[in-house]
């Protein structure tokens, strides 16, 4: 094994082959969590069934231990409250990581983007195998909340990474793009991946594939990082904190979009097929394929949004907007629809518009954070993991409950309504590529002597560039002489 390790390491020496190695890990990463996210959705079933058998009532005639057991387990699983349950149980994992997401990017920025994401790995690891045993409700629970924890590392030094080692336009855009391609990829693909092996091979083996996944992508990160093993933190950028991040209006506009474009998707999931059964009669094999066709039209909004970025570069907030509108108009038009074919077309809209709104935007966060800030991304990126978090904590408890009061008719135009009247105000955000680095990391390593080989690097790098590049091509934009530097280091 050290010997594969010893090749590995060897080969993926080369900065740039290391860099894709590095890519290839993380969208593996992202695929897993979103398989895992979803897997559980054509077994979650199966699980009820097998609640109501064990939770019936207790008979007046059992006594002792073994009455008191049942009842224990009939007020632990009440089927009147099956809903709430499985709602509760998708709803934990984004309610977790929600909660950590402060703490993991403050961590991610003190101690690199490789730790994290090994940490993440091994978390998912062991709620995968978790999955695998689970019997009841509260295993479940256990597993989906552990899930949570290790996304909040995994995904957000993932992407922060993506963006630390793509620091050039558009190639950071195209990596970034290629990440939420295996994001949207991994969500499809699960349902009937978890359905299929789970009716023919068990209860057990979808978990264990994707714990043996997981595993393999551990292994190679571990191979990956080998050659740099003896780094050190030592004269390495502070990231800035995480709570001046939130209080910045553009990283806030930002987060806000993201979290309107995911709520329709996060708030149908729950939803759509119990809408789809009374109003359509769907067909058990619609209702599982019903997100499917999605699938496409978001890797084209992805390809058409890198595409359009480098050529336009400043134009990312108008192609931000005009996903918002195109969502917006699809959830309005999305009750109208009477027929499984019919439906497929505001759902595809929906994942369309959500590519552009990502593909956009996540690019312009680590711009902003270059332009802005220190050029350090854990903290930048924990905030967009939990714009996504709290769409899909919310989803699944709160969408039901919005469906039952006030009906799915104007939950649809809700959600619309709010990503038409949200796309006006990325106009915030049209500047962005005129605005001028407020800090200089090129300032302070020319005017003070080199302190180590981090420092050395970096001068050399930043005195090759040159400093009249144009700052939307740039992850690293060019410094004016007039600019500040005011930059930390531990």
């Amino acid at each position: 094994m050290s010997s594969i390790f010893l090749q590995l390491g060897a080969a993926m020496q080369g900065a740039r082959r290391q860099r894709r190695l590095l890519l290839v890990i993380v969208c593996v990463a992202l695929f897993l969590d979103n398989m895992l996210y979803m897997v559980i959705v054509p077994i979650i079933p199966e699980y009820m069934k097998r609640w109501r058998q064990t939770a019936a009532p207790p008979n007046e005639s059992d006594s002792g231990r073994g009455n008191a057991s049942r009842q224990a387990l009939w007020l632990s699983y009440p089927t009147e409250n099956e809903d709430i349950k499985v709602g509760v149980l998708f709803a934990s994992k984004a309610i977790l990581q929600l909660l950590v997401n402060p703490l993991s990017g403050t961590f991610i920025d003190r101690v690199g983007y490789d730790l994290p994401l090994l940490i993440g790995l091994t978390v998912m690891f062991l709620s995968t195998v978790i999955f695998a045993f689970a019997e009841n409700y509260a295993t479940l629970f256990v597993a989906r909340s552990l899930q949570g924890l290790g996304s909040a590392f995994a995904d957000t030094s993932g992407i922060a990474m993506i963006a630390d080692k793509y620091t050039e336009e558009p190639e950071r855009s195209r990596a970034l793009g290629v990440a939420l391609a295996f994001i949207s990829f991994g969500s499809l693909v699960a349902p009937p991946f978890g359905g299929i092996l789970y009716q023919f091979a068990g209860q057990s083996v979808p978990f264990l594939v994707l714990a043996g996944v997981s595993l393999l992508d551990g292994l190679l990160l571990l191979a990956a990082l080998r050659p740099l093993g003896d780094r050190t933190r030592d004269n390495m950028l502070v990231g800035t904190p995480i709570h001046r991040l939130m209080a910045d209006p553009y990283i806030a506009v930002v987060a806000g979009a993201l979290t309107t474009c995911n709520i329709p998707l996060a708030f149908l999931e729950p939803t759509i097929a119990t809408w789809m059964k009374k109003s359509m009669h769907a067909t058990e094999w619609q209702m599982g394929l019903t997100w499917l066709p999605a699938f496409f039209p978001h890797v084209l909004g992805v390809y058409v949004t890198v595409r359009l970025a480098a050529r336009y570069p400043h134009l990312q907030w108008f192609y931000g907007a005009l996903g918002l509108a195109i969502i917006g108009a699809s959830s309005c038009t999305l009750p109208a629809c009477r027929t499984f074919w019919q439906l497929v077309v505001p759902l595809c809209g929906i994942c369309f518009g959500i590519a552009l709104v990502d593909t956009a935007l996540l690019p312009t966060l680590a711009l902003l954070v270059d332009l802005r800030h220190t050029s350090v991304y854990g903290s930048v990126y924990a905030i967009a993991d939990i714009s996504y978090s709290v769409a899909y904590a919310l989803g699944p408890i709160v969408a039901s409950q919005i469906v039952h009061s006030l009906g799915f008719v104007q939950l649809n135009l809700g959600m619309g309504l709010a990503n038409v009247l949200y796309a006006p105000v990325l106009l915030l955000l049209r500047n962005v590529c005129q605005m001028k680095p407020s800090r200089s990391e090129r300032d302070v390593l020319l005017d003070e002597e080199p302190k180590g080989l981090y420092d050395t690097i970096k001068m050399e790098q930043r005195g090759g560039k040159g400093s009249g590049a144009d700052s939307c091509h740039r992850g690293l934009p060019a410094a004016s002489e007039d600019d500040s530097s005011d930059y930390e280091y531990s």
